[in-house]
């Protein structure tokens, strides 16, 4: 059989497998089910098979004997047909599971997922994204496309992606938008990132409070639909000053002629546009909210934020405090190799510096390891038991910081009772270490100054874990950043110095 045939009719059999892979995805959405994690998952092994598949078939197409011309024709159809399938994957797929996908594949292969997604849920991508993903994605969208994804979203959804785009197609999009939605979007702009009023979002349903439930039944009616994530209605005056909400199971349930005064809610949670939004996140979880109005200083409705912008708050916090705590910045996964080595480096280089100091104690003590070698195989316990207790109470600390139950009245009482703790299970474990000491060399003054350079040492670390984040707070600086390469200082550097010294002294 020639090799161009046995190429093509392998690539005959790559699209078959295609065809089937993919119909075993829920690629339209089905009535009563909602796409999860794991569908995303199957969805992106599915993407990458395929992938591989075109890979692969380019590589045959590449080494048949026929002519030039006829190659690049079989590749081009066969690329054509793997570009259909992928396509058709991707059109089923929610704009959420889509940008999943794009964040785990290369950036070669997600340049080319990208030209596949529809235009109009390139907007919706774009928000779903990382910003660092965002920003490659846009890099390679001409400014039709970029003016096109911008075009389908809101004022709100607008002022998110504003920031990553270039300023003239800002510019240009603003001149499509109407009177309302300039002055919106204008409003979403001014806020900082991080504040209330950077994440509310404008649709929602107002009534006055001196109508009818039946009133505000016949008005709901003629709406194509309600806002996403609409539990309540509120109430304003015709100032547009917030007077209550009517929630919407109260609306259903009540007598239809009752007046909307009579069964709002007047007693509820506000916010205001310059509150943080970790602060609104918080409140959203102690009192279990689905969304909540956002109000001026006169009382005037002017937003509302719901339970899916405070989600993506709680995400994005809880992805920089692990990413802080090693010192790093949110990064691409596929990020060029420069990039990623100016965002590694310099805590790494701190590191190294903190490790050169403490290595640079522990040779001060060269002749008592010389004399007692089994100290050297001991002293990494010590500096490692210690690191590990300060990083379990650095941690409380933090996760207390990040939920605003550290106050000044209360932070004395947290200091007491977290070296509390410490000394009492330092204590315990320092009785194990002494005897693991005492068993391996068979002195028991040996035993003693392990038992006393760990305990002191889970103390320092315990210090170094309240310490380093409650000052980073108190300066308004993040309390995680780099956190773990100063407590891992202090606990090797003065741990190595403690044991050393006390077998120094009470050893030789």
């Amino acid at each position: 059989m020639p090799r161009s045939a046995g190429a093509c009719r392998r690539a005959d059999s790559c699209r078959r497998l295609g065809d089937r892979a993919v119909s075993r995805l829920p690629l339209k959405p089905v009535p009563g089910r909602r796409l999860d994690s794991e569908d995303a998952e199957i969805a992106l092994e599915e993407v990458q098979r395929l992938l591989h598949r075109q890979q692969v078939i380019r590589e045959l197409v590449h080494k048949q004997e026929e002519g030039e011309e006829r190659g690049s024709l079989v590749e081009s159809v066969l690329q054509r047909t793997q570009d259909a399938q992928l396509q058709n994957l991707l059109q089923g797929l929610h704009p959420a599971d889509i940008a999943f996908i794009l964040e785990a594949l290369p950036r070669e292969e997600r340049q080319h997922v990208w030209n596949l997604v529809k235009a109009e849920n390139d907007g919706q991508v774009l928000l779903e994204v990382g910003d660092r993903v965002r920003g490659s994605l846009i890099d390679v969208m001409d400014r039709d496309d970029l003016l096109a994804a911008a075009e389908t979203l809101d004022a709100d959804e607008l002022a998110d992606l504003a920031p990553d785009l270039p300023t003239d197609v800002v510019e240009e999009v603003q001149q499509g938008l109407t009177e309302q939605e300039r002055a919106r979007l204008s409003a979403a702009m001014s806020h900082p990132e991080g504040s209330v009023g950077a994440i509310m979002d404008f649709d929602m349903v107002r009534v006055r409070h001196d109508v009818t439930l039946e009133v505000v039944l016949r008005y709901l009616r003629r709406l194509p639909e309600l806002p996403d994530h609409t539990d309540q209605i509120f109430v304003v005056d015709r100032n547009e000053r917030l007077q209550g909400a009517l929630r919407l199971t109260r609306l259903l349930v009540s007598d239809p002629t009752t007046r909307v005064a009579e069964v709002m809610d007047s007693d509820m949670l506000t916010l205001h546009p310059h509150d943080e939004a970790d602060d609104a996140a918080r409140a959203f979880e102690r009192y279990d909210l689905v969304s909540a109005p956002v109000i001026d200083t006169q009382g005037r409705l002017i937003g509302r934020v719901t339970v899916n912008e405070v989600l993506d708050v709680i995400r994005e916090a809880s992805e920089e405090q692990a990413l802080s705590k090693a010192g790093l910045q949110e990064e691409d996964l596929f990020a060029p190799v420069r990039q990623s080595v100016r965002n590694r480096a310099p805590w790494l280089l701190v590191n190294l510096c903190t490790a050169g100091i403490a290595s640079f104690v522990a040779s001060r003590f060269e002749d008592t390891v010389s004399h007692i070698v089994i100290l050297a195989f001991l002293m990494s316990i010590v500096a490692g038991i210690g690191g590990n207790s300060g990083n379990q109470t650095m941690t409380m600390v933090i996760r207390a910081l990040a939920t605003n139950r550290i106050n000044p009245n209360n932070v004395k009482r947290l200091i007491r009772r977290e070296l509390s703790v410490t000394l009492l299970t330092g204590f315990v474990g320092a009785l194990i270490a002494a005897g693991f000491a005492y068993m391996i060399s068979g002195s028991l003054s040996l035993g003693v100054v392990m038992m006393s350079a760990m305990i002191c040492n889970m103390f320092v670390g315990a210090v170094m874990g309240m310490a380093v984040p409650l000052l980073r707070d108190r300066f308004d600086r993040d309390p995680a950043i780099g956190s773990s390469v100063l407590l891992t200082f202090a606990t090797d550097s003065l741990g190595f110095f403690i044991f050393l010294g006390l077998a120094t002294i009470f050893l030789l």
